[in-house]
Formats: structure tokens, C-alpha cells, sequence
């Protein structure tokens, strides 16, 4: 996986995000960019990033809500971006077409080769109609999936989850899913510390459990079946620990069948998977805070041994567990 870090950049200036506001385009997705990216500052108060909002011609925008959004530039902002991100929208030659107008597809071949492409929500279909997910895996708004798959069959949908990395290309689920995919971008650039005072101040999670399928069409449990909210909340604090399905169907008082089955309606994935991830990011908090070997790091972190876990951060992060510390830790 490429990795493309605000902290690669030139110190002199921060990481210039444009956001291009489409019209019609969703309100809330558009300010997602400037309240997480904006908050997003190093220990001594410095922003990180500087957000614009540009327009076709720098007028307002129309949103989906009965209100306009005027836009801070025009396109000429996109040919000196370091990350572009296109918020939700119902531009209509995208979401219906699978197409670009010519004004819409010429702004986009002005940014640069090297910077990194982000929709949110349904601004998945702009970006898929311009080429950008050609290859890749993205995702948008369960909802259009099916549309979305009609329009762009090259490109490798996954309405399951909150939100897609890959490298230089990213996208996310629908509207909230886009301050997870942010404050995830501003981990990958600076670390944890950041991203986690960032969302203090938003009074959010840093991260969510979970993908979209936990929000697509489930019935009500009956008062027969329990949550693996609590199993879940105890694995966290017992990652160190073996915890095959046997041992968290046992804690959940479920059968091993009831429990994977419960687990993923709750989740969107398989308790082994969602394992594996909590233990990740268990490695990466504690390489980013700790004076710890690698070997301790792997042991404390359920991952229990040093190949184990340079296997499981090359594969989803694409970096070694060193080069991780010596990127983020004291950031």
C-alpha cells in the first residue's frame, strides 16, 4: 500500500485538502473536510492541514437541504492539492450517467498525478466516473450500491464497510462514515495522538466497530438474543489473552453458532477479523506511546510474535513495525 503522509510534505506549509462541492451537494458531507482536518494540529498548536473549498466557478452551491454553501475558490485550487476530497452529491451526470461533464472533467485532470483522491458518500460515483477507482476497491452509501455497481462494474464495490484505503485513493460509506475516513487519514499522516485529541474535541469515537451492514435492513433482535456488546468490550481489555470463538461464545453465555452469527449482524465481520483488527491497533498505540521491543509489543498486543505481527502491519498497513515507530511515535 502507497502511503501518502502529510509529514512527507514540506514543513514550511501544511497539507492543502480541497474539497470540491458539486452541485447539488450533500451539506453535512462538505463540512466533514474542514471541522476534522481543521482541528487537526502537532503538539505545539501548528495546523497540519489547510482546508479550501472550491467550486466550478467559486460561486454558491446549492445543497440537497435548502441552502446554498459558497465556496472559498475556484478550480484552480485542485491543481495545487496535496488531497482532494469530493463530498456526497446528486450531480446528476455522475449519479445517473456514470459520466463527467466537460467543466467536472476538466477541473479533475488539473490535479496532480502524485495527490491522494477521497469521496465521501455518494461522491464515490465522481470519482469512479473520472477513472479513479478503476482497479481498486472503494465504497459509498449502501443504499445507491446497487446503483453505483450498474454504472462502474470495473470497480470493486464493498458497501459493507465504513471506509476503503488504498494508498492514494480512499473512500467512504455514507455521511458520518466520512469523519471516520478523515480522522483515519489523519492517523495514517500523524498518529494516533493527533487523531484521538481530534476527536475528543468532535466528541467522537476515534474509530468505530463495524461496517455499514450493521445498518442495512436488520430486524430488531427478540428478547431471546443478547448483544456481544459486553464480549466485545472484555476481549478489548483481554487482547493479550487467546480468543478463539469457543471462548467469547462462552463469555456471551451463546452457542458458537449464535455468537458469529449475532457478532457479524452487530458488526459486519467475523469475530476472528474484528480480533485481528482491535490487536492491530493495540500495536500501533503501543509502538506510538511505549518504549517497548517488538517482541513485547507483539506479546501485549494478542499478536504473539514478532513475524506474527510484522505479517499483519505489512499486510494492512504496509509498513514494519519499525518503520511505524520511527514515523509516528512522538509525533
Amino acid at each position: 500500500m502507497r502511503e501518502n503522509r502529510a509529514s512527507d510534505d514540506s514543513p514550511r506549509r501544511p497539507h492543502l485538502v480541497a474539497v470540491l462541492l458539486l452541485d447539488p451537494v450533500v451539506g453535512f458531507d462538505a463540512t466533514i473536510p474542514s471541522l476534522i482536518f481543521g482541528e487537526a494540529a502537532d503538539d505545539d498548536g501548528t495546523p497540519l492541514y489547510r482546508v479550501v473549498t472550491c467550486s466550478l466557478d467559486a460561486g454558491p452551491v446549492p445543497a440537497t437541504s435548502g441552502y446554498s454553501m459558497v465556496a472559498a475558490a475556484g478550480p484552480e485550487v485542485l491543481a495545487v492539492a496535496d488531497t482532494v476530497v469530493v463530498p456526497g452529491t446528486k450531480y446528476l451526470s455522475a449519479r445517473s450517467g456514470g459520466t463527467l461533464t466537460p467543466e467536472v472533467a476538466a477541473a479533475l485532470a488539473t490535479v496532480p498525478a502524485g495527490a491522494r483522491m477521497v469521496s465521501i458518500c455518494t461522491g464515490a460515483f465522481v470519482l469512479a466516473a473520472a477513472g479513479v477507482f478503476d482497479g481498486y476497491r472503494a465504497t459509498t452509501h449502501w443504499r445507491y450500491a446497487g446503483d453505483f455497481r450498474h454504472l462502474f462494474p470495473s470497480v470493486d464495490l464493498d458497501e459493507t464497510v465504513l471506509f476503503v484505503d488504498e494508498g492514494t485513493v480512499l473512500s467512504s460509506a455514507g455521511l458520518a462514515a466520512g469523519i471516520d475516513l478523515c480522522l483515519h487519514i489523519i492517523r495514517r499522516d500523524h498518529g494516533a495522538a493527533v487523531a484521538n485529541r481530534v476527536a475528543r474535541y468532535c466528541v467522537v469515537p476515534p474509530w468505530r466497530e463495524g461496517g455499514q451492514a450493521q445498518f442495512i435492513e436488520h430486524q430488531v433482535p427478540g428478547d431471546d438474543e443478547r448483544s456481544t456488546a459486553a464480549t466485545r468490550a472484555w476481549a478489548l481489555a483481554h487482547l493479550a489473552e487467546p480468543l478463539s470463538v469457543a471462548v467469547l461464545a462462552s463469555r456471551a453465555r451463546m452457542s458458537p453458532r449464535t455468537f458469529s452469527r449475532r457478532f457479524r449482524a452487530e458488526t459486519g465481520m467475523s469475530p476472528g477479523v474484528w480480533i485481528r483488527d482491535r490487536r492491530i491497533d493495540r500495536a500501533r498505540e503501543l509502538l506510538e506511546s511505549a518504549d517497548l521491543s517488538v517482541d513485547e509489543v507483539a506479546q501485549m498486543s494478542g499478536l504473539g510474535s514478532p513475524d506474527n505481527l510484522r505479517h499483519h502491519m505489512r499486510r494492512g498497513l504496509g509498513m514494519s513495525p519499525s518503520a511505524y515507530r520511527k514515523t509516528f511515535a512522538g509525533t
